[in-house]
């Protein structure tokens, strides 16, 4: 399944090479909450866009976050590492797919269970807005809904997820 969003991501890019590339670059916040984590949280992070013409683009980005399950009995911290394709309908508005690279650190409170470092695969899809605020400058907002699977050490009783739809906001200059 990787091999063919990569491909997939990799042909688009092949297609748009044609047009001249516009890359962005600036910083992005975001407010989520995952499924049976104990409360919303905010998250920090970059984002790299590439726009390959008027209806396709990329983009990269990482964020740090951190939630809290079973009422702090696990801490779960996280670098996403995530590609999205963007199509855009009109040049204002788009849709999102990709995948992210999750390394996540698990840090249980209960003595019995030891800390460990995982890395997960997740998915996700959405759709925003990109605003541009200036000849280089784009304001973002999207909403993005998050598949992924921690694998946590078996806790009495629980039997924890943690998908999440993430509200993000950006601002993007232009490089």
């Amino acid at each position: 399944m990787l091999k063919k969003t990569l491909l997939t991501l990799g042909l688009i890019a092949l297609m748009a090479a044609q047009a001249p590339a516009q890359i962005y670059f600036g910083p992005q916040g975001g407010y989520y909450k995952a499924q049976d984590a104990d409360e919303a949280v905010l998250m920090g992070g970059a984002a790299l866009r590439m726009k390959l013409g008027s209806a396709l683009g990329i983009e990269g980005s990482i964020n740090y976050r951190q939630e809290k399950y079973g009422d702090g009995a696990v801490t779960a911290k996280g670098w996403p590492i995530m590609a999205t394709g963007l199509i855009y309908p009109i040049p204002i508005v788009y849709a999102a797919v990709g995948f992210g690279w999750y390394n996540i650190t698990l840090d249980y409170k209960l003595a019995e269970l030891k800390d460990e470092t995982v890395q997960q695969v997740g998915w996700h899809f959405g759709g925003g807005v990109e605003l541009p605020l200036g000849p280089r400058v784009k304001l973002t907002g999207d909403v993005r809904y998050v598949f992924l699977d921690y694998d946590f050490k078996e806790m009495p009783g629980k039997d924890l997820k943690n998908n999440f739809t993430v509200f993000t906001a950006g601002l993007l200059f232009r490089l």
